[in-house]
Formats: C-alpha cells, sequence, structure tokens
C-alpha cells in the first residue's frame, strides 16, 4: 500500500508551525524533513518519529511500536523510528512535542542526513 497524497498532505500541515517541513518518496515510502533533517518516515499511512536512546522510552512507554521490515530473505530489521501516538495527529499543538523530540533525536545522531530545504508538495 503507498501513503496517500492526503495524509502526507495532513501530516505536513501539522509539522508547518514547528518548522519547514518536507517530504521526500524513500524506499516505498515518505521521509519527512524539519528545517533539512529528516525526523519521520511514513510507511502505508503510518507515522514514524525518529528515536534514540535519549527519547526512546517515551514512545515505548505508550507501547508504541518500532518500524520493521522483512528482507527478501526474511530478516526482520528494526529502524530506529516508532510509531506516532494518536493524540499527535489531532492537530499542531499536539504533534510539536513529538516533533521535536524526533527532531533533537536526529541532531543527536553524528552526521544527520539533511535532505530538501524548500518547500516542495508531497
Amino acid at each position: 500500500m503507498k501513503n496517500s497524497a492526503e495524509y502526507l498532505a495532513h501530516v505536513l500541515e501539522l509539522m508547518r508551525p514547528t518548522g519547514l517541513a518536507t517530504a521526500r518518496a524513500m524506499f516505498g515510502g515518505h521521509g519527512l524533513y524539519l528545517d533539512g533533517v529528516i525526523i519521520a518516515i511514513v510507511i502505508d499511512d503510518v507515522l514514524y518519529f525518529k528515536t534514540d536512546d535519549e527519547n526512546r522510552e517515551a514512545f515505548t512507554a505508550q507501547g508504541l511500536e518500532p518500524f520493521r521490515y522483512v528482507t527478501k530473505e526474511g530478516e526482520v530489521h528494526v529502524m530506529s523510528y516508532h510509531r506516532a501516538p494518536d493524540g499527535a495527529l489531532d492537530g499542531p499543538i499536539d504533534m510539536a512535542p513529538w516533533l521535536r523530540s524526533a527532531q533533537e533525536a536526529a541532531l543527536r545522531r553524528k552526521g544527520a542526513p539533511r535532505g530538501p530545504t524548500k518547500r516542495k508538495p508531497a
């Protein structure tokens, strides 16, 4: 299943009050960037925020699962992105703390990949 344009537009709209929000198609989903730093991914219309050792507990305490995928060889890989809480999609104010947490996690990662810095439609 692909991401819907409507879902991506909704998530980007919620992100915009926090910073410059952009999306880039990648690996069958989309990478979401805030001020040029990848901070989230959307796969099958599900939002996952970047996590690390400092912010992961906030996600796991709510039972939010990490993004997993299975390779062609059948190996399961777990990535450092956790599902967004449902409430984060209620509005920009609800999303802002999760965005900041994900952005901080991405910036702590040495050499965080930088993405597009111009506004582009998803």
